[in-house]
């Protein structure tokens, strides 16, 4: 039995564009992430979704609206979809907290999956929070194809899950906004079918960051 996700990242926010971290705090879609929701909803207008499941955090939310308004399905809403808690980061710039916290940067650009940002979730713990979910939401509607609006994070380590690249790795790949990115979970074993489709954005590319 297969269930097909088709995985957004959230649309472009004020705090994208800033490159500031925002983890668990939230800022709103600018003018061009609430176009990308809207597009994203026009190109899935009238294809196959049993169900969607946003983030709780108002990004995804918002993005999850502008999507629904064309598709016509409830959201519905789950935590465990959110971003990675960036403990001591979140509301920072990135060169902000190389300032501020030095070592700390370090590791966290080292991709070292323990460490805990003071407050934060370890990449580990993050991960495996993430996948847990997915596989939760593939085992309760077998068969079904799921809309799942989320973060580049959760993006990020489904990515990696899936294709067996390592937390600690470099990024080799992109994670943009209100791309579109299919996965297919078969008893267990997950596929990738495609990643960073922004067709529908049209020549606009969307912001590379979490």
């Amino acid at each position: 039995m297969t269930t097909t996700l088709l995985v957004v990242r959230h649309g472009e926010t004020k705090w994208n564009v800033e490159g500031r971290m925002q983890g668990h705090l939230d800022s709103d879609l600018d003018t061009s992430g609430v176009e990308q929701a809207d597009a994203v909803g026009r190109r899935l207008a009238g294809e196959r979704i049993d169900g969607v499941i946003s983030s709780d955090l108002g990004r995804t939310v918002a993005t999850a609206r502008g999507i629904t308004a064309h598709t016509r399905h409830e959201i519905r809403t789950d935590a465990r979809l959110r971003e990675r808690h960036l403990g001591i980061f979140q509301g920072l710039t990135g060169t902000e907290a190389a300032l501020r916290h030095a070592h700390d940067w370090r590791r966290f650009k080292e991709r070292d999956p323990e460490h805990d940002l003071h407050g934060g979730e370890t990449l580990r713990q993050f991960s495996a929070r993430c996948v847990e979910c997915v596989n939760d939401l593939a085992a309760r509607q077998p068969r079904a194809t799921l809309l799942v609006v989320t973060h580049g994070g959760v993006l990020d380590v489904l990515f990696r899950h899936t294709t067996g690249l390592p937390l600690e790795a470099p990024r080799t790949f992109t994670l943009l906004n209100a791309s579109l990115n299919t996965f297919e979970i078969t008893d267990g074993m997950w596929t990738l079918l495609h990643w960073g489709d922004i067709a529908h954005l049209g020549v606009r590319d969307a912001i590379d960051d979490v």
